[in-house]
This record gives structure tokens, C-alpha cells and sequence, in this order.
């Protein structure tokens, strides 16, 4: 293959590059509605179960979409280094636009019962697929038109696009929320953004159809030298191996931090501090509006520097700093929470040995005992607590404040009586609290604006960090005749599994634990372990010639 650098972009490439990122950015916005209405989802979707477990469903329902990344990567992947990149565009983008479009008139849980939450897992698994074969194909088509010395800042406005998909989303519930009112867009109204997407997706079929071919691909099938099976030819090997530490050494972490910095910081600002919906998605979207344009100054960076050294230094950042950023956004976004944990901390006496870890994602455990009544309870007012051992056989207590609420057992309670007594429960620990200063929700007077702004605006550029350089990274590292299959699978692995699943673990470890930080453990554990690997056994790559 001649190994002259690609040609200097011209106007037109320039402009189909820019197609191509924009029909991207329609697809994540797709993509991370769900992620965005989570909390309403549950409810309507996962009623059937307990208000903790039916949240955390509701993000192993988002997870879903994660979980199926890779293998969409291995099926789209093949098949774009078989036929083309254009032509696996649209087939993602067609099957990712129909199934948002789809949940936006899927009947709730009311409606038609178990039927619905089965739906909305088996189109969350669909959009999964086909984002698994769609990033892949952008930054390999993007990477491949774009000249030597420039490949990072190129792709760099491929990695704005996860960016600019989910504020389009944050922006369009917004619009929404506002006209309609709280009450009739948790009701009916949060189906207008999926509903939207069909127009969504006749922009970007249309966009995807002006594409032309990568110039590389053209040349390699040219002159004979593709690969006809691509995916048992990534499995090779030094090519297997090195698509093991890559996981590990950059997109593990690279995934942590990027749904770290914007989920759950979302999910963190409205379960754990009880901001109001409307409110936090404001500050998501004003902290990503003022820090995306670092995803271009990383990417430009890179080329200069080098990109593995930003890629890591954003791991350790974030690894070093989660804590203390995310103590912060309790001070300045809900004061009266840390001032109540300071004062009247809410602490659970019972028998240790009747706690369970409430995580039942397929809803068929009960949890009866006072302990479990209890922990659920708190855990459903978004109150961090302690459990202190009391003797066996007892009844688990709250005690909050000097006030001391009695729990119950619930096991042999008729449905009926176990409504009943959760009712007196719930009113019980809620005028306790109240008394304790506990807040019920967060006062948008004590709402220190500039400095919750700032603290989400700094989670946002470690994301551009980690994320910026990540494309050309994943490109240089893999052949022509393999590039889209051999860098989307550990791409959409770290970020399907590693990333995925994050808001769910995170927020399982602190309904289990009542430690509202406890969550964060997750992403530094793997933040620290990518930061390792990549040093000691990933190679920089920003010289590399990729027509090989």
C-alpha cells in the first residue's frame, strides 16, 4: 500500500466530516434519552417492584443498551471492514432512530403489565446494537480522511458529539418540562423527545447518504488487501492481546470518567441531593455547553504531546478528586443535607443479621424484616444512614435527631396491611426527619449557583480529557483491514460494561450501604487500575502511519 500520507482535507471532505458528526450526534441523542428519564421511566415501566429496586432496574434497563455494545461492534464492525463504512452508517442509524421512536408510544406498566418493562429492555438492547457499530465507523471514517499531524484534533469533533447528543436531549426535556409543566411531563409529556426522534432520523439518513467512502478503505479493497473475516482475524494473537490492554489500559477508565463526570453527576444531583429535575438538568447542560469545547483543545493537544499522557492524566484526576468534588456539590447545591448529616445523623438499630443488600433486580425477593423496612425507607427519602448492631431478635429502630421510630415486621402483613403500616412508617420518619432539618427536597435559595456550576464544569473537562484523544488513540493502533472491528470491540466493551453499568452499580452501592459517596469507589477502583495498565504496557501512537 503507498505509504503517503493522506491528501489535506479539502472543503469537501471537510463538510462531509461534518455530516458525518452531525448524523452522530442525532444518534447519541437518541441514545441517552433514556438516560435522562431514568427516574420517570421507572415509574412508568418498573412499578411493579419497590420504589429502590425499580430505580435501579430502570438503570440496568439503560445498562442493557451498554451490555449488547460489543457485540453490535464485532457484527457492524466486520461488516464495515467487509463493505464499507458509509453503508454500515445507515443501517445503525435507521435501526437506532425506529426504536427510540418506539418507546415513545410503548404503554406503561399500568397499561399492559410485565409486557412493557420486556419491550423497553428488548428496544434498549436494539439501540445498543446498532451504537455499538456506529462510533467505530465515524472516528475510523474521520481518522482516515484526515492528514497526518491533525488525526487528533480531526476526530476530537467526532468525541463531541456523545457530548452535544445528550445536551440536545437535556435541551429538548428541558423545552418540554417548561411548557407543559412538571405534572403533565411526568404523566404524558416525557414521550415528546422519543416521539421527536423519527425527524431526527429522517436528517440523519438523508445526512449519512451525502457520505462518500473513506479514501483508505477504497484503496485497500482496491488492491485486494481487505480481510474477509475481520473479526476471526482481530482474535489473533498480538492483535487479541492487544486489544485486552487497551480495555484495560484506556477505555475502562476513559468510560468511568466520562459517565461519571455526566450521569451520575445527574443521578448524584437529583436522588442523593433532591435537586429539582428542571434545576439540575440545567446545570448538566450549562457545565457541558462551556466545557465541550476542550474535547477539540485535547484532541489538538494530543497531536502536539502525544495522547495516552492526557488520556491517563484525566484518570488520575478523577481518581484523586471524586471525593472531594462531590462533597462539594452537596455543600453548594444542597447545604441542609450535610448540615443534617452533621447534626442529626439518621442511624438504623437493629440485628445486623436481618440487613440485607437490597438489590433485586429481577423483583422477586421480599424484604419484610424491620431492618430491611427500615433501611428501604430512608434509603426511599434519599437520607443517608448508619446501621448500629442492636440484640437478636429485636425491632429494628430510626433514631434521627434524639426522635426514635419504631419499624415493623412485615412478613405475614396481607398486601392491604403492609400498605398501611409502610404509610404510618413513612409518615413517622418524615415528620422525624423534618424536625432533624433533614430537607425534603433542595431549597433553590441556598443553591450556591457559581460554585455547583464550577464543580460539574470540572467533572466535564476531565471527561474531554480522557475522551478527547481517545478515537485517534484507538485508530493508530490497529491495521487498515481491521480498524473498525479490532477499535470498537474493547471501545464499546469499556464503555458498555465498564461505563454502562456504573450508574447502576453506584447507586446499588449506596442504597446497600447508606453511605451517599460509597458509589464512587467504582469509578476510581477502575480509573486507578486503567491508570497502571496504561503505563506500564500501552505505547503513545501519534506518529504512526496509519495506511498500513
Amino acid at each position: 500500500m503507498n505509504n503517503a500520507p493522506p491528501a489535506k482535507l479539502s472543503t469537501g471532505h471537510k463538510r462531509v466530516i461534518f455530516a458525518s458528526s452531525l448524523g452522530t450526534v442525532f444518534e447519541w441523542y437518541d441514545f441517552y434519552l433514556y438516560g435522562s428519564l431514568a427516574a420517570i421511566i421507572a415509574r412508568q415501566f418498573f412499578s411493579g417492584v419497590n420504589e429502590t429496586t425499580g430505580f435501579i432496574f430502570a438503570l440496568l434497563a439503560f445498562a442493557a443498551g451498554f451490555a449488547v455494545r460489543p457485540f453490535g461492534a464485532a457484527f457492524f464492525g466486520s461488516l464495515g471492514d467487509r463493505i464499507g463504512r458509509k453503508y454500515t452508517f445507515l443501517v445503525t442509524i435507521v435501526i437506532m432512530g425506529t426504536s427510540t421512536f418506539i418507546v415513545g408510544i410503548l404503554p406503561s406498566y399500568a397499561s399492559i403489565g410485565l409486557a412493557a418493562p420486556v419491550i423497553l429492555i428488548l428496544l434498549r438492547l436494539a439501540q445498543g446494537l446498532a451504537l455499538g457499530g456506529e462510533y467505530g465507523g465515524a472516528a475510523t471514517y474521520v481518522a482516515e480522511h484526515a492528514p497526518q499531524g491533525k488525526r487528533g484534533l480531526y476526530t476530537s469533533f467526532i468525541q463531541t458529539t456523545a457530548t452535544l447528543g445528550l445536551f440536545l436531549s437535556l435541551l429538548v426535556i428541558l423545552g418540554c418540562r417548561l411548557s407543559l409543566g412538571t405534572e403533565a411531563f411526568e404523566a404524558w409529556g416525557w414521550r415528546i423527545p422519543f416521539l421527536v426522534s423519527i425527524v431526527l432520523l429522517g436528517i440523519s439518513v438523508w445526512i449519512r447518504l451525502q457520505l462518500s467512502e473513506s479514501p483508505l478503505f477504497q484503496q485497500m479493497k482496491a488492491e485486494g488487501k481487505g480481510s474477509k473475516k475481520p473479526f476471526r482475524d482481530s482474535m489473533k494473537g498480538g492483535n487479541l492481546k492487544l486489544m485486552l490492554l487497551v480495555l484495560l489500559g484506556a477505555t475502562a477508565g476513559q468510560a468511568v470518567v466520562w459517565y461519571g463526570g455526566q450521569f451520575y453527576s445527574l443521578f448524584f444531583l437529583t436522588q442523593s441531593l433532591k435537586v429539582d429535575g428542571t434545576t439540575a438538568n440545567l446545570f448538566i447542560a450549562a457545565a457541558l455547553a462551556l466545557a465541550t469545547p476542550f474535547f477539540v483543545f485535547f484532541g489538538w493537544l494530543s497531536d502536539k504531546i502525544g495522547r495516552k499522557k492526557i488520556i491517563l492524566a484525566g484518570c488520575l484526576l478523577a481518581a484523586l478528586t471524586y471525593f472531594p468534588i462531590f462533597k462539594g456539590l452537596t455543600h453548594f447545591a444542597n447545604p441542609a443535607v450535610e448540615e443534617a448529616r452533621q447534626n442529626a445523623p439518621a442511624h438504623v438499630i437493629a440485628d445486623p443479621t436481618t440487613c440485607s443488600f437490597q438489590f433485586d433486580p429481577a423483583g422477586v425477593r421480599k424484604f419484610t424484616s424491620s431492618c430491611d423496612i427500615a433501611t428501604a425507607a430512608l434509603t426511599k427519602s434519599g437520607v443517608p444512614y448508619t446501621v448500629q448492631a442492636a440484640p437478636a431478635g429485636s425491632l429494628a429502630q430510626v433514631e434521627v435527631g434524639g426522635i426514635t421510630v419504631d419499624s415493623y415486621e412485615g412478613a405475614g402483613l396481607s398486601k392491604d396491611e403492609a400498605k398501611a403500616r409502610g404509610a404510618e412508617l413513612g409518615t413517622s420518619l418524615k415528620a422525624a426527619l423534618t424536625a432533624a432539618g433533614h430537607p425534603e427536597k433542595a431549597d433553590p435559595a441556598r443553591i450556591n449557583k457559581a460554585g455547583t456550576l464550577f464543580l460539574l464544569w470540572l467533572l466535564v473537562i476531565y471527561v474531554t480529557m480522557v475522551y478527547g484523544p481517545i478515537a485517534a488513540y484507538l485508530v493508530e493502533l490497529f491495521p487498515t483491514r481491521i480498524r473498525y472491528t479490532s477499535m470498537s470491540l474493547p471501545y464499546h466493551i469499556g464503555n458498555g460494561w465498564f461505563g454502562g453499568f456504573l450508574p447502576a452499580i453506584s447507586f446499588a452501592l449506596v442504597a446497600g450501604t447508606g453511605n451517599m459517596y460509597y458509589g464512587l469507589w467504582y469509578p476510581i477502583g477502575v480509573a486507578v487500575m486503567t491508570l497502571v495498565i496504561g503505563v506500564l504496557f500501552l505505547h503513545e501512537t501519534k506518529d504512526v502511519d496509519i495506511t498500513q
